[in-house]
């Protein structure tokens, strides 16, 4: 048995009490309000719901381009340095991510991973020696799927993935898909292929948001790189309004993995509330992808942070909740818990 005191962010609605979360064997056998002098607080580790972990490899080569001269497949300045980096290189680029977000409180990340099945054993070689587990979204040929844990498609517009997607159904596993990054135009096809998961959505109109909402297709939404990129903003509100929405901080060539810092840019940029914006970071990623993590309650997972209440940063809060997901840094954490 072992014991986590102060500040505990239960449940799906990340009520705040004073008390402990007493964990056995890797679970959550108890939440149980009692006194306690700790500062600490204690609430669900991240999920990240949308990363491309291979950008490891070419952080900061894309400052200044735009989302075709970036990202786009196949003759983007990423695919030319995923082609160039050897195996070797590409592993240890991507532990070392892992590492950072291991040590910022993620416990997963649903992955795009690029270059088929070869890609995505790389992935799984370079998250053995970290607790974050990735959630892969394989790519290229259907056979990606014996190894990988969904299917993650670069948008409707690229390709059919008509195959793909029947290969995810019949594998009993995630589809995942772009959509409505550029422009609007690929978000209809987007959604005829039935998908799982939606990605980015910058460009959702009312037509496409009541079609996420009847057909329940939940949303990652990535605001940091859609801003860095110059392709607008995601009408999070909205999206809130019609679906499940989750967090993620995309391309690692753009941007950090840090969920606080963009948490911090999400609460502050648009019309959410602190525990919306914390509930896309913990819970709905980890609805997403069928972890059995992201909130605390007993018998979840014991996938935990603790952030030190009383650090120099945070000191003085009056509202936990908010105190994580606009003012929280890295430098705070005390500990993460997988």
């Amino acid at each position: 048995m072992e014991e986590l005191a102060g500040t505990v962010l239960v449940g799906e609605s990340f009520e705040p009490i004073r008390g402990r979360v007493v964990l056995d064997e890797g679970r959550i056998e108890a939440v149980e309000e009692t006194n306690t002098s700790s500062t600490d607080i204690v609430l669900p580790a991240f999920v990240n719901a949308h990363t491309h972990l291979g950008d490891s490899v070419a952080k900061e080569a894309a400052v200044g381009l735009s989302l075709d001269e970036a990202v786009a497949p196949p003759n983007s300045l990423k695919h030319r340095r995923l082609a160039a980096a050897n195996r070797s290189e590409l592993v240890t680029a991507m532990r070392r991510t892992l590492r950072f977000m291991e040590r910022t409180g993620t416990v997963s990340t649903l992955d795009f991973r690029e270059s088929g099945v070869v890609g995505a054993r790389a992935l799984r070689e370079a998250a053995r020696t970290v607790t974050v587990e990735p959630f892969v979204f394989g790519s290229g040929d259907p056979s990606v799927l014996e190894v990988a844990d969904g299917y993650g498609a670069s948008g409707a517009n690229d390709a059919d993935f008509a195959d793909e997607r029947a290969a995810a159904g019949e594998a009993g596993v995630p589809f995942a898909i772009h959509a409505g990054e550029p422009d609007a135009t690929d978000i209809h096809p987007a959604l005829n292929l039935d998908p799982d998961l939606l990605v980015h959505m910058v460009h959702a109109e009312d037509e496409h948001l009541e079609r996420v909402a009847a057909e329940s297709v939940p949303v990652a939404i990535c605001p940091r790189a859609n801003t860095v990129l110059g392709v607008g903003r995601a009408p999070v509100r909205e999206l809130l309004d019609h679906t499940t929405v989750a967090l993620g901080t995309d391309n690692v060539m753009l941007n950090p993995p840090s969920m606080f810092r963009e948490m911090a840019y999400t609460a502050r940029e648009f019309d959410v509330t602190a525990r919306e914006v914390l509930r896309m970071a913990t819970t709905a990623g980890a609805d997403i992808a069928g972890l059995d993590c992201g909130v605390i309650a007993p018998g979840r997972r014991a996938a935990l942070l603790v952030v030190d209440g009383d650090s120099d940063n945070l000191c003085g809060s009056a509202d936990p909740v908010a105190a994580v997901v606009r003012r929280a840094t890295g430098l705070d954490v005390e500990r993460v818990v997988c």
